[in-house]
């Protein structure tokens, strides 16, 4: 299954040129049945991306563009009146699908962004007085613009922690660039071929979960999570007034699941420190609310996390 995960990075990469923390992002929360937001300016393949590796998994890939005039109902359906049948029917939305791409979620209102809470949470989305469960696999890639001032909603802090990863997309090497104007100017690129299904795809959460933790290691990811919250415990009282709320609850839930899935794309049965170390900012970065003071002097978020991964002593 290791030599599949790979094959699945072959066939996206026929249309994307570099981006493999990207990449190996997306499998992560897929395979932790999680979901990921993702920052960065326009042209960087983010919807290129998905739809790739929706064709090299099988599976079913829809895209809702996010704008100020965006209702819930265009998200998850709505009931809709039959006056030939004289009754309500079920008109179900984009949300149906295995791969969803909230493209530049920050453009819709609140009352919008909320309406994904449900979906995100429990795998079900409710019309009227009507629950359905999605099938499975659900998988929700957000993107956001990080250039625009204007007409953007920024995203509570609720909805952030919905997200297992928030990826920071920068640009490409000079020569992937090159790579990509040769490619788009000719025309030439390959057909992506499936080389996964669903049945895969279990097997290989399966798989995961078997990845053998240290009690050592588990031991470690609580300590960084925790010095987040009480820094000034951990040595780290320069930070403390930069920290209005530590990492939440779910980033333990989230970076035990991670660390196992990144280990197991690694070709291991165990998981090491050097794989928490690679994934950690990706996994708390958009869940550490920083206080106005840190706004001021410019501090970030990453920033924040880099000391504690300095701080806290490796197993």
């Amino acid at each position: 299954m290791i030599s599949k995960i790979e094959e699945v990075k072959k066939e996206v990469a026929k249309v994307v040129v570099g981006q493999e923390k990207m990449i190996d992002s997306l499998l992560i929360a897929l395979l932790c049945e999680g979901h990921i937001l993702i920052e960065g300016v326009p042209g960087l393949a983010k919807t290129t991306t998905v739809n790739a590796l929706s064709k090299a998994l099988g599976l079913n890939f829809k895209r809702a563009q996010f704008t100020p005039d965006l209702l819930p109902s265009d998200i998850l359906g709505a009931e809709i009146y039959d006056p030939q049948n004289n009754q309500f029917k079920i008109k179900k939305g984009p949300i149906f699908t295995n791969l969803l791409l909230a493209d530049e979620i920050n453009r819709a209102p609140a009352k919008v962004q909320s309406a994904l809470l449900e979906v995100m949470q429990e795998k079900q989305v409710t019309i009227g007085d009507t629950s359905f469960k999605l099938d499975l696999p659900f998988f929700v890639m957000a993107t956001q613009n990080p250039v625009e001032q204007e007409g953007v909603y920024q995203l509570p802090e609720a909805q952030l922690d919905r997200f297992m990863l928030k990826l920071v997309v920068g640009y490409n090497t000079k020569e992937e660039e090159l790579e990509i104007a040769r490619r788009i100017s000719s025309g030439n690129f390959e057909t992506i071929q499936a080389v996964l299904n669903k049945d895969d795809i279990t097997t290989i959460k399966e798989a995961i979960k078997a990845v053998h933790v240290d009690e050592e290691v588990e031991k470690y990811m609580i300590e960084l999570i925790s010095a987040t919250r009480e820094p000034e415990s951990y040595g780290l009282a320069e930070i403390k007034d930069f920290i209005q709320f530590g990492a939440s609850p779910r980033v333990s839930i989230d970076m035990f699941k991670a660390v196992k899935a990144m280990a197991f794309m690694r070709g291991k049965d165990y998981v090491t420190p050097v794989d928490v170390a690679y994934i950690v900012k990706e996994l708390m970065r958009h869940r550490i609310v920083l206080t106005y003071e840190a706004e001021a002097d410019g501090i970030t978020t990453d920033e924040i996390i880099q000391k504690v991964l300095e701080i806290v002593p490796i197993p």
